[in-house]
């Protein structure tokens, strides 16, 4: 046997014979199983297209479906693969119980060869956790491994809360800024409204006057009748000085005259003359009035935006909706053994003739 073992070349037994044998008491005897939990979800959004659950799983199997949720897969991977996501599912230690236990091969064990820091934990959790898009872009999958089936659920569902937690609270939050945002304008707009019409009606009971349009109209409609008594005085007036010039009316139509003249020309002076003529009074309420007007419209679009807001949040709500609970797995899917040593012993026979050639050619290149 001895014999036999040195006529094998030295080569072939650190390539392949010493690699094979590790491997077979690495994968066959050392190793622990490792079982992988799996859930399925999808990232949906009620204002893109409507994908319902088993479409998207036939969209997973290159079925069918499509749609959107791009984005909140995005934030639901970057979070996963994060040191928040790390953090929050071992606050009470169960990620590094479970990945610690003295059952676990050292070379498996977390803590043994990478140290114990929470960098050396979260780049050991990378390897233990993997999340991936489906085929049609919709379906997220999320594996986790652990050494006990529980434990690989028991994380495996952790993460998936707390994913909901996180796309509940962002959806929350933008829903939350965008009607904030809207019943701000609305405040702004009440307030200057309310502002507009309390200085319309400053200046009505300062000037004593509702609306001087309506009064000037009055004004004009006033000067119009003195007007027409005028004419009517000085035609009366001018009959009786042609054809009775000793009537006794004469000097009473005469002071009537001279009366609706004066009382004429003091109407026409209230309307237009002076910084208290109705015209004055008429430009600042134009003013007010135009402001207020100004102010009632912009609550009114203010009004409408945060009702189209409101519509807008709800339909913008962004929740996860699972396809798969995480599952209880009753087979240890890793390592896997057999397939791992025959990898080794061919690599090491690729490894063997390659370098079995190399040492030929330099041979034959020094003959």
């Amino acid at each position: 046997m001895l014999d036999r073992l040195k006529s094998i070349n030295p080569l072939f037994i650190f390539t392949v014979i010493l690699p094979t044998l590790i491997s077979i008491l690495y994968f066959g005897v050392l190793a622990n199983d490792v079982y992988i939990s799996e859930s399925r979800f999808v990232v949906r959004n009620p204002s893109q297209k409507s994908v319902s659950p088993i479409a998207a799983a036939l969209g997973q199997a290159g079925l069918g479906g499509g749609g959107g949720g791009a984005e909140g897969n995005g934030t639901v991977t970057e979070y996963i693969r994060s040191r928040r996501a790390l953090a929050e599912a071992n606050e009470d230690g169960f990620i590094v119980e479970a990945y610690t236990g003295s059952d676990i091969f050292f070379f498996d064990r977390f803590g043994t060869l990478w140290g114990e820091s929470q960098e050396q934990l979260f780049e050991y959790f990378l390897g233990k956790v993997g999340i991936a898009e489906g085929l049609s872009g919709q379906v997220m999958t999320l594996r986790v491994s652990a050494f006990d089936p529980s434990e690989a659920q028991e994380i495996n569902s952790r993460l998936l809360m707390q994913s909901e937690d996180l796309v509940n609270s962002l959806s929350e939050r933008s829903r939350d800024d965008t009607i904030a945002l809207a019943k701000q304008q609305v405040e702004e707009a009440t307030d200057n409204a309310r502002s507009a019409r309390i200085e319309l009606a400053q200046f009505r009971g300062a000037e004593q006057i509702v609306d001087p349009t309506q009064e000037s109209l009055v004004g004009l409609q006033m000067v119009g009748k003195l007007q027409d008594q005028l004419i009517s005085a000085k035609t009366q007036l001018r009959q009786l000085q042609t054809y009775t010039p000793n009537a006794s009316q004469i000097p009473f139509l005469r002071t009537q005259v001279r009366q609706l003249e004066s009382e004429i020309e003091q109407t026409r002076k209230d309307l237009t003359s002076g910084q208290g003529s109705l015209s004055a009074s008429m430009v600042r309420y134009q003013e007010l009035a135009a402001n207020s007007e100004f102010a009632e419209q912009q609550l009114a679009i203010a009004l409408a935006s945060l009702q189209e807001a409101q519509a807008e949040a709800r339909r913008k709500s962004t929740y996860i909706e699972r396809i798969s609970d995480p599952s209880l797995p009753d087979f240890a899917a890793e390592p896997r053994r057999i397939r791992s040593i025959f990898a080794t012993f061919v690599l090491g026979l690729l490894t063997w003739g390659v370098l079995s050639m190399l040492m030929i050619g330099v041979r034959e290149h020094r003959d």
